[in-house]
């Protein structure tokens, strides 16, 4: 692991036995190890539980899709989106809750050479900085994919007792407490001023704020009778 200030302490599963919205600061970093692939997060956003926060998967209850969310803490939930990205969460609150955290970006610290073959566009990999800057930048980055949705990353107990552990959040190096900032969550249509989004303030693989734009329907579409998005 890079860097002789960062802890290679796994971290228990109490530290994620607790409300999202107080696990997403304190992962501000925190090192996920997946594979050669080492991470220190950046930035989190946090997410409510059924019929608590609109904008989580959770909200109307359990489905086949965020059944992870539902089980253990320290549990990755990875989801496939806009048809065509992964992102990864880490699962809060006890058994039954519905709750996680969202990994926005990290500055890979192990593993370089790996994280930048898979974010090679043509063969040219992207600055540094940028490699896991990004919910799915990330995923990438890490190798996190639909066969990772459920994962745990908590390592208790001996690694000889967990042969087929392939992921762990480890203690790393948390920042000054006046550097963590906090603001609305990215990119979403509903419960948008809920400032659960954390990040390291000054962090060059903090991901830029976008607010959510409507996506609108084509002319063609409104056409023949579809109403466009609001």
């Amino acid at each position: 692991m890079g860097g002789a200030e960062l802890s290679p302490a796994p971290l228990p599963r109490s530290f994620f036995d607790r409300p999202s919205h107080e696990v997403a600061p304190d992962l501000l970093g925190r090192v996920l190890v997946h594979g050669p692939v080492a991470v220190r997060l950046t930035e989190v956003e946090a997410y409510g539980g059924p019929g608590e926060d609109p904008a989580a998967h959770t909200y109307r209850g359990r489905t086949p899709r965020n059944a992870v969310m539902f089980g253990p803490p320290g549990h990755l939930y990875v989801y496939f989106t806009y048809g065509m990205h992964f992102c990864a969460n880490l699962v809060c609150l006890p058994e039954g809750s519905g709750s996680a955290v969202l990994l926005r970006a990290g500055e890979v610290l192990d593993g370089l050479d790996t994280a930048r073959a898979r974010r090679s566009s043509r063969g040219k990999p992207p600055p540094d900085r940028d490699l896991a800057r990004g919910p799915a930048r990330l995923a990438v980055a890490l190798g996190l994919a639909r066969e990772h949705n459920g994962l745990d990353a908590v390592l208790e107990g001996s690694p000889a007792g967990r042969p087929h552990q392939s992921a762990t959040v480890l203690e790393g190096r948390p920042p000054a407490p006046g550097l963590v900032r906090s603001g609305p969550r990215t990119g979403i249509s509903t419960a948008k001023e809920v400032p659960w989004r954390f990040w390291i303030d000054g962090d060059p693989t903090v991901s830029p704020y976008r607010a959510h734009v409507p996506r609108r329907r084509s002319a063609a579409a409104t056409s023949v009778g579809e109403a466009p998005s609001s």
